[in-house]
């Protein structure tokens, strides 16, 4: 009886270590289950679009950081690991930073005093308005390996109006000729000297016929032609003088080489800046100005290169860069500390549109009055790498202009009285600028 009763203990110590063992069991492979859920659940939030994120990038945040250079911010490549590892800040940091900084700074986090302080305290953009999604793809983004730049066949070109040395050089064409010439002069002299040779070894008289007048004599006796000549050589001498004379002062094409390298087709062209933004004083002024390298710098203190779909095969990208560094120079500006140095220094450009001192012109009487647009005078500049004067700016040049320019006189009260009055007397509707006065003298000259 004692020995069933063991055995019954035994079994039913068995059965309940097993049950247990069962739940038990269980318990983990739930728990193991929830645990990798929720890692994975974690490791899916962290990950994002990269594609997403630089579109994000580049709306919100590259007017003040760049992944690789430090700007207005720092420099946010691998933002994320440099914190964790430097800082030990989690991406729940992060979060906060970016949709509200001032909080952040506010509740005294030292990390974020300190970044402050450092970027001399240029508030950042509060984006409470981002996603948990928003900034993972922002993040993702940031994450990404630097590629490198991709290498430019045959190398970076840089120099500027270089000829062409393929084919043959016109100093080998010219060259070759003028040896052809005198090797036909030569030759030349050589049968006449052995003809003449010949001519005496046969007893054949050489000589001129004594009592044929000669051609320039009988021109010369001629009176009737003499005057017909000089007449024509006294016109034809003073055509060209003329000519000649008129193209002084004339600079049409004119395209010097600038100090630094400024590219209208880039700003003007791909860009779209307005002419006015850089000349302001156009609209308010006689002239129209030469803006001053604070207005470059308002945008170059954050381009500080070129994309390299910009560069051609005259121009590469490493010069472009270059120029920029150029301005860097001269408005003193440190790129590395993103702050003034005060070491400026003058840039001499030089001038390519000039009017001679006698002329008056005035630019903001044609750009803001008259409406007249940039390209009118100045030729397509957003098509122009290299500014040159597309017009003669002669006076004929300009009174042609007053004569066939219509006066816009719509909306516009500068003109309604005036107008008024001259469409009486003129017995027209629309006005030319001559009409308007535009050929009395004292217009331009005073």
């Amino acid at each position: 009886m004692k020995k069933s009763y063991q055995s019954l203990e035994v079994n039913l110590t068995n059965n309940m270590r097993k049950v247990i063992h069962r739940k038990l069991s269980t318990n983990f492979l739930r728990l193991g289950l929830v645990i990798l859920l929720a890692f994975t659940s974690a490791l899916s939030a962290q990950e994002g679009d990269s594609a997403k994120g630089k579109a994000l990038f580049n709306a919100n945040c590259a007017a003040c950081h760049k992944l690789d250079k430090k700007m207005t911010g720092p420099a946010l490549r691998n933002v994320e690991a440099r914190l964790s590892d430097e800082q030990g800040l989690d991406r729940d940091w992060l979060y906060a930073w970016i949709r509200n900084s001032a909080g952040v700074i506010k509740s005294g986090d030292s990390y974020a005093n300190k970044i402050y302080n450092e970027y001399g305290g240029a508030a950042m953009t509060a984006f409470p308005q981002l996603s948990d999604d928003d900034l993972n793809n922002l993040l993702a983004y940031t994450a990404e390996e630097k590629k490198e730049p991709a290498a430019v066949p045959g190398g970076a070109v840089v120099a500027q109006n270089t000829g062409s040395s393929n084919g043959i050089s016109n100093e080998i064409i010219l060259g070759a000729l003028a040896i052809l010439f005198i090797l036909l002069a030569a030759g030349l002299y050589v049968v006449n000297k052995t003809l003449r040779r010949f001519a005496l070894a046969q007893n054949i008289e050489i000589g001129e016929d004594s009592k044929r007048t000669p051609l320039w004599k009988a021109f010369v006796q001629n009176q009737f032609l003499m005057i017909v000549v000089a007449i024509l050589f006294l016109l034809s001498s003073a055509y060209f003088v003329f000519g000649y004379l008129s193209q002084i002062g004339v600079d049409q094409g004119y395209e010097p080489v600038q100090p630094i390298h400024y590219s209208h087709k880039i700003h003007a062209g791909d860009n779209g800046i307005d002419c006015k933004y850089c000349h302001s004083s156009a609209r308010v002024s006689k002239h129209s100005g030469i803006p001053s390298l604070n207005v470059c710098m308002n945008c170059h203190k954050s381009i500080y290169e070129v994309s390299p779909e910009t560069a051609t095969k005259e121009y590469s990208k490493e010069f472009y860069d270059g120029e920029i560094q150029k301005l860097y120079k001269a408005a003193g500006w440190d790129d590395a500390e993103q702050k003034y140095t005060g070491e400026s220094s003058p840039v001499k450009w030089v001038r390519i549109h000039n009017l001679p001192d006698f002329a008056y012109f005035n630019h903001s009487q044609h750009v803001t009055v008259a409406g007249v647009e940039c390209q009118t005078c100045h030729g397509p500049v957003e098509e122009m790498e290299v500014m040159y004067q597309h017009a003669p700016l002669t006076m004929g040049w300009c009174i042609n202009c007053h004569r066939e320019t219509n006066i816009d006189v719509k909306d516009n009260a500068y003109y309604t009285k005036i107008h008024e009055q001259l469409s009486k007397k003129y017995g027209v509707e629309n006005l030319t600028a001559a009409q308007m006065g535009g050929l009395e003298c004292g217009k331009c000259h005073y």
